[in-house]
This record gives structure tokens, sequence and C-alpha cells, in this order.
């Protein structure tokens, strides 16, 4: 087998797992990928925080930390594993509104959780933002409001 093959056959397993994933968090549409998008803006910008700025609050020197890093990567599969457990309860009350809920609720979170690492490294944002993603917080939750240490 060439190294082209090779190559092939590992994108392709790829697409077939990417394309399954997606299928089992209720289809790759808007609202999953604002989700993936703002989780993976929220990993990033922590890390920069972390690893520039040292003003980090998930570690105790404000550095780089690997297992909190790790932790963050662990929080971000819960996520998804709650997002899944939505969809199957969408399936079994007959609903299409519970995955979208949840996936709102998590989107602002991991929006709101962005902006402050933004504010940490002295980035200045548009207060609409923080009000728009509170909002889809909120309309994900009910419009109540619980605080997280995520």
């Amino acid at each position: 087998m060439s190294a082209t093959e090779i190559k092939n056959s590992v994108l392709a397993t790829l697409a077939a797992v990417g394309a399954a994933a997606a299928n089992s968090l209720g289809g790759w549409d808007a609202l999953l990928e604002l989700l993936v998008a703002l989780m993976a803006a929220d990993y990033l910008t922590g890390m920069v925080v972390a690893a520039v700025f040292k003003r980090s609050n998930k570690s105790e020197s404000g550095a780089l930390d690997s297992r909190a890093g790790f932790r963050g990567l662990v929080r971000k599969c819960a996520v998804l594993v709650l997002v899944y457990i939505a969809v199957l309860l969408d399936a079994v009350a007959e609903t299409h509104y519970i995955r979208s809920a949840v996936v709102l609720f998590f989107a602002g979170n991991e929006g709101l959780s962005m902006l402050e690492n933004l504010g940490l490294m002295g980035v200045p944002y548009p207060r609409f933002m923080r009000d728009m993603l509170q909002a889809l917080r909120d309309k994900g939750d009910g419009g109540e409001h619980h605080e997280q240490g995520a």
C-alpha cells in the first residue's frame, strides 16, 4: 500500500468517525457548530491566558498546567455526553427541543468563559456579545441562572 493510499484510508476513517459522532449528537447543524466553535475558542483562549499571561484561575500559579488542561478537555467531553443524552431524551419524548436547550445552555456557558479569558488577556469585546451569550445560556436553562465552576 502506498503512502497516498494509507493517507486516504486514514482520512476516510477520520471522516467516518466524525460523521458518526456528529450524527449521534443530533447532526451537524448551526447549533452544534456554534457549540464546538465556542468550546475550541474557550479552550484555546484558556491556554493562552495560562501560557502567555500566567493569569489562569485553573492553576495555583496561574501558569499552564497539564492537569488543568486535561480536566478542561474532560469537562468538554462531558458536555458532549450531555448533548448525546439530550438527543436520546428527544427521541424517547418524541420532541425536538431538549437537545436545542442543552446546546444553547452550554454554548452560552462556553462563550461566557471565552469572554472571561479575553478579559484576562485585556482584549476588549462588545457588551452585546456578553448579553447575547448570557441570553443563550438563560434560554437553554429556562431562564434560570446557576453558577458553575467551569
